[in-house]
């Protein structure tokens, strides 16, 4: 059996230190580490900010990690704006705070609800309804229910009482085909 080269990474169990990472080798890592959160989901500027911030005492460092991923595009608040705008079954106003909370600027955000489609999201929250509406009938007070599931979606009070009195509008013609 051939031996084994030694490298010269000390033992764990050795009294020596490890030699410490020049600016640049902890630079470098950085730049990996944030490549790694970038591949399991889209990231603000301030959600990457703040984990490498975590993994460095210098400000700096991260703040050159964070110029270098937007110049390679990797890292954009409008392209993470426009994805959580474009998700299906939440209403805007769940999409406005999602993007408050990601800590994006409110200029972007206000820029990309702009062009969210209003009807497409009116259609949304109508086959929401019609979907979990046998459910909602299930409990003692249905309309409650149903209002208050939309509400959590994020969909505007106006658009979710209109529905609701269209589906409102509906009952009684159940009611008659059932009898």
């Amino acid at each position: 059996m051939p031996a084994r080269a030694r490298t010269s990474r000390p033992s764990p169990h050795s009294s020596e230190p490890a030699p410490a990472a020049t600016p640049e080798q902890q630079r470098e890592r950085l730049l990996m580490y944030a490549f790694r959160a970038l591949g399991q989901r889209a990231l603000s500027v301030h959600e990457l900010r703040t984990r490498l911030l975590r993994r460095t005492d210098v400000p700096e460092q991260a703040e050159a990690v964070l110029e270098r991923l937007s110049e390679l595009g990797y890292l954009s608040d409008e392209q993470v704006a426009r994805s959580e705008a474009g998700r299906r079954g939440v209403g805007t106003h769940r999409v406005r705070q999602k993007l408050r909370q990601r800590g994006v600027e409110a200029e972007v955000v206000e820029e990309v609800m702009a062009t969210r489609d209003q009807a497409a999201e009116e259609a949304d929250a109508r086959a929401l309804l019609d979907r979990r509406w046998d459910s909602f009938q299930r409990s003692g007070d249905p309309v409650k229910r149903a209002h208050g599931f939309l509400m959590r979606r994020g969909y505007p009070g106006t658009l979710i009482w209109r529905l609701l009195r269209e589906k409102s509008a509906e009952l009684p013609d159940d009611l008659e085909a059932e009898e």
